[in-house]
């Protein structure tokens, strides 16, 4: 069942947006849909990156680099 909402925008937004999804043959409600889809299916992006870390938590860089030593210049 669909339920209707409110939302508000500025005038211009959403004459530009219109026309949009007017050129990709949709509508403003219909994009919403997708949106309202994603957002509430979507993970959090710091739980998202914290887990993309642990996946690397075998890597471990070792020694402690000085400043000079990751400013300097290797020539070959």
């Amino acid at each position: 069942m669909l339920k209707n909402i409110t939302l508000s925008a500025e005038e211009k937004l959403i004459r530009k947006a219109r026309e949009k999804a007017n050129r990709e043959r949709t509508t403003l409600n219909e994009n919403f849909r997708r949106w309202l889809k994603q957002y509430v299916n979507t993970k959090n992006v710091s739980t998202d990156y914290d887990n993309l870390m642990n996946t690397f938590s075998y890597a471990s860089p070792g020694n402690s680099f000085t400043r000079e030593e990751m400013n300097e210049r290797y020539i070959a």
